[in-house]
């Protein structure tokens, strides 16, 4: 019986450190997905083409940028003369530089794209300056 009782005991405890070898691990280091990238796009038309521009992103833009991953954070006009006649602001989030530029070369290439910009340009250009520029949101930044 003292055997028994031995022998039980033996294989709860070896049970025990077994169990605690298995149950004790390394801390799980786990992937962090790559930080989007972010694109502050402003566009400046020529005298009295904002509206056609809003008109353009209104109607056509936005949804060829959701077909082609890009997506729209917000589009922003300013409030004060002279650029609230003639700028559109507006951010795009990428899930990388590289897919941006991917990104940017399928959709310039879209078909449904490049009918509506040969539509909306009929009368002439919508823009007169484009500038983009690439940032990375901060540590502390409440958009990632």
């Amino acid at each position: 019986m003292m055997k028994q009782a031995t022998g039980a005991a033996v294989m709860f405890v070896l049970g025990l450190m077994v169990g605690g070898v298995a149950m004790r691990h390394e801390p799980v280091v786990e992937a962090q997905a790559p930080q989007r990238v972010f694109e502050i796009r402003t566009y400046t038309t020529p005298e009295g083409k904002l509206d056609a521009l809003k008109a353009r992103f209104r109607d056509h833009t936005i949804r060829l940028f959701d077909r082609h991953d890009m997506k729209s954070v917000g589009y922003w006009t300013p409030e004060d003369a002279p650029l609230k006649s003639n700028t559109l602001i507006y951010i795009l989030a990428h899930p990388s530089r590289e897919a941006a530029k991917t990104n940017w070369d399928a959709f310039r290439k879209d078909p449904d794209w490049v009918k509506a910009k040969a539509d909306s340009e009929a009368q002439g250009p919508l823009t007169t300056k484009v500038e983009s520029v690439f940032v990375d949101a901060t540590d502390f930044s409440p958009i990632k």
